[in-house]
């Protein structure tokens, strides 16, 4: 898997259940804090100005994930991101967190470009798709 972007997050105190392991709906909050962090900064598009003024969504249309092993509190977890397919409106990704054991939880999860005043699907502004097709590596 060609990954794209590489971010590093400690599991916390917070992300943890009384048996004190991460919960898994963190895991879901980990992902979306990642997208947003992957599309300002990996892709440099801010992504409070895409939501805000812009008004441009990245709802997730599907999601499947597959949990390998638990994750402790105090646990490093290396995210990374790899794009598996980029169309007109929508983008599939292959997302992993892995610990120094080995893959934790994978994702596979599939966003589509809205107006965010339709609620319509939409092609990805021209900015958004040259930054997701460099990081890509293909050539416009």
């Amino acid at each position: 898997m060609n990954f794209i972007y590489e971010r590093r997050e400690r599991v916390r105190f917070g992300h943890c259940d009384p048996a004190g392991i991460v919960f898994y709906p963190r895991y879901y909050e980990m992902l979306n804090a990642l997208v947003e962090d992957w599309i300002t900064q990996g892709l440099g598009i801010s992504y409070a100005e895409l939501l805000g003024p812009r008004r441009v969504g990245l709802p997730t249309v599907s999601l499947k994930t597959e949990f390998q092993r638990i994750s402790r509190m105090g646990d490093e977890l290396v995210q990374h991101i790899a794009i598996k397919r980029l169309g007109r409106s929508s983008l599939a990704l292959h997302i992993e967190f892995a610990g120094p054991d080995g893959l934790r939880v994978a994702f596979e999860q599939v966003l589509v470009c809205t107006s965010l005043a339709t609620h319509q699907s939409q092609e990805f502004p021209a900015d958004l798709r040259a930054a997701l097709e460099q990081a890509q590596g293909v050539t416009p």
